[in-house]
């Protein structure tokens, strides 16, 4: 979780002892050794080490480092200091700017420590063990036999990794399948290519989750078609290992050629080929697993060790479909959905008991009515109906209680939402999406370090994802964390942008932070973005009203208004404006209107920033009573 740079006066990691590569940080007695050996490193550059280890992973901005390390009365110095405590550490590490093992540069923006980290907490001896064989003294080591040493030696390290609990866990290995080449030369198969991607992706992440991190596909579709190089890839990614695939297919036969990369030497560990016929891809998929399991040393849990199940064949026309519905699904574009519930629809009049059709139709449904393409009424019972569906095929399917707890959230159920989430997560702990809407559902309760925290391990997941990196931007504009929700905003916007939801955020965090011009221009470049969603029209409405252009702000309600007839505008949006006009019987009106519609941003209504001035009103509590917001 990202930590607004007001609380970052005086960072306290959770350990004193932190291990990476041959490197030791004592933060306690604030010393860097290199295998054993102490290297000096002087008061700031020791400083700015310990804030990227203990952030490891994550950007830290020169400002926060500022903030962190330099006083404010050397403010002019700061670049210059920065620069060389950056040049110290580097020089300490023994590493390069250019292909950085540990520091990573973000130009103009800040800095990421990229190398894995084991934190080791530093605790007290037991009660009555005084025994070390740093303290015995040489004298007494040499007064020793072999064996005797031996003995003490085997007996102190058992008996210390007694005392911290047991032995310590293996550091997790992160993999990370990239997108699987088309090479049968027919555009029209990307579906097929890129579907065996995500399915690859998915029976890779069941083999042992607390050893193996496999990267959502959202991130490693930023690389499809990518010539850099795997060590570019790997840190980009902060992977260990890559799986790098092709895949050609002619009529109901596939072949496919997967590659294993480690991604610190570029070396390549493993590759094979397979012709199978497309019945056989779960078989196909399932023996590509555990062959890289056994490369990289990963043990397989009881349930990824159980055989498949004797239906492991699938039906070949069900499977296309189905790729194909996950395919334009993927788009999350309004005539993506669409297309995908029509293929979806047909996976399943080819296979009645494919639960994971079923799982998809209920996300499409779920899908166009949360980004405003159709109303509640016409698409959300559709989409119970269908995870219902999928969670009596297979009740032990992450995926399809997460679709669930995504309806029942937009239906205003929240102990039932709250339940098929937690049930997703512990199902699947991999699971992006499971994280991602149930950080959502925390805040809308008001439980805002919780969502933090479930957004984070979203974004852990699938670190280069544009929606989930968008909502985590959301999760601190919701907490009031305008500072936090504007960087992370930029950070997304950075990674694509064009990409529309980025820009609406931080057009949306503008308007709250004041900085009205500011928000008009991001909120105006979001509308064109998304084609003039009126999802977005609205909230260009708002900056209009917020900057006092109450005429501007009324053209935006009557355009609203008239394109009603023709696609859906959610009430909810309207109100917005009129909250920010401050016509309170105006919002109060579309308030009521978007509560008849069952409007699923009405789930906002208690933590939305735009609404802040009414939360006195009776009429305002009384509609979170009706929504269930309130007891």
């Amino acid at each position: 979780m990202d930590i607004p740079p007001a609380a970052m006066q005086a960072p306290t990691p959770p350990t004193d002892i932190v291990h990476f590569g041959i490197f030791q940080l004592d933060l306690k007695a604030r010393e860097l050794h290199k295998a054993g050996v102490k290297v000096k490193l002087q008061e700031q550059p020791f400083r700015v080490l310990a804030l990227l280890v203990d952030r490891a992973g994550q950007v830290v901005t020169r400002e926060q480092l500022r903030q962190s390390v330099w006083p404010d009365d050397v403010y002019v110095a700061f670049d210059q200091g920065l620069n060389n405590a950056i040049k110290k550490v580097r020089d300490a590490l023994g590493d390069s700017a250019d292909s950085p093992r540990f520091v990573e540069t973000l130009a103009r923006h800040g800095y990421r420590f990229v190398a894995p980290v084991n934190r080791m907490p530093e605790r007290p001896p037991e009660p009555g063990v005084h025994f070390s064989l740093r303290t015995l003294g040489t004298a007494a080591l040499i007064g020793l036999s072999a064996a005797s040493v031996l003995t003490a030696v085997a007996y102190w390290t058992w008996h210390g990794s007694a005392l911290r609990g047991g032995p310590l866990p293996p550091e997790k290995v992160i993999l990370a399948v990239l997108p699987f080449d088309n090479l049968s030369h027919d555009p029209d198969q990307e579906f097929f290519s890129d579907g065996l991607t995500e399915e690859m992706i998915a029976q890779l992440g069941k083999l042992n989750p607390e050893r193996l991190t496999v990267i959502a596909r959202g991130s490693v579709a930023r690389f499809k078609g990518s010539t850099l190089p795997a060590n570019q890839i790997g840190r980009d990614l902060h992977a260990d290992y890559l799986v790098q695939g092709s895949v050609r297919r002619a009529s109901t036969r596939v072949r496919i050629t997967v590659q294993l990369i480690q991604v610190r030497d570029q070396t390549d560990l493993w590759a094979e080929n397979y012709d199978r016929e497309l019945k056989d891809m779960l078989v196909l998929q399932d023996s590509v697993a555990r062959a890289i399991a056994n490369q990289i040393h990963i043990t397989l849990t009881p349930a990824a060790q159980t055989p498949l199940p004797s239906r492991a064949n699938l039906d070949p026309e069900a499977y296309e479909a189905y790729l194909k519905g996950r395919y334009y699904w993927n788009r999350r574009t309004a005539d993506g959905m669409r297309k995908a519930i029509i293929y979806f629809q047909q996976a399943i009049d080819e296979d009645p008991t494919y639960g994971a059709a079923y799982s998809g139709l209920a996300d499409c449904n779920s899908g166009l009515t949360w980004h405003g393409f159709t109303s509640p009424a016409e698409t959300l019972s559709k989409a119970h109906a269908a995870a219902l569906k999928a969670i009596e095929i297979d009740p032990q399917s992450a995926e399809a209680h997460a679709s669930l707890g995504l309806v029942l959230h937009h239906s205003w159920d929240w102990v039932g939402a709250e339940s098929e989430f937690k049930r997703a997560v512990q199902l699947d702990p991999r699971y992006a999406n499971a994280h991602h809407w149930y950080g959502d559902y925390l805040s809308v309760r008001g439980q805002h370090d919780e969502a933090l925290v479930e957004a984070r391990r979203a974004l852990d997941l699938d670190p280069l994802s544009l929606m989930i990196g968008t909502w985590v931007g959301l999760r601190y504009y919701l907490a009031r964390k305008y500072d936090s929700a504007l960087e992370q905003g930029r950070n997304t916007a950075e990674l694509d942008p064009n990409f529309a939801a980025a820009h609406l955020l931080i057009g949306e965090t503008y308007l709250q932070m004041g900085l009205h011009e500011k928000g008009l221009a991001e909120l105006q470049s979001a509308a064109g973005l998304s084609g003039n969603s009126p999802l977005y029209l609205a909230q260009v409405g708002v900056a209009d009203a917020l900057a006092g252009r109450k005429t501007e702000a009324l053209r935006i309600v009557a355009k609203l208004k008239t394109i009603s007839s023709e696609r859906y505008v959610s009430p909810y949006g309207l109100a917005q404006i009129y909250a920010a006009m401050k016509d309170r019987d105006q919002t109060f009106k579309w308030l009521e209107t978007a509560y008849d519609d069952r409007a699923v941003w009405m789930s906002y209504l208690a933590v939305d920033p735009v609404f802040e001035g009414l939360r006195s009103d009776q009429r305002f509590q009384h509609l979170l009573r009706r929504i269930r917001l309130l007891p």
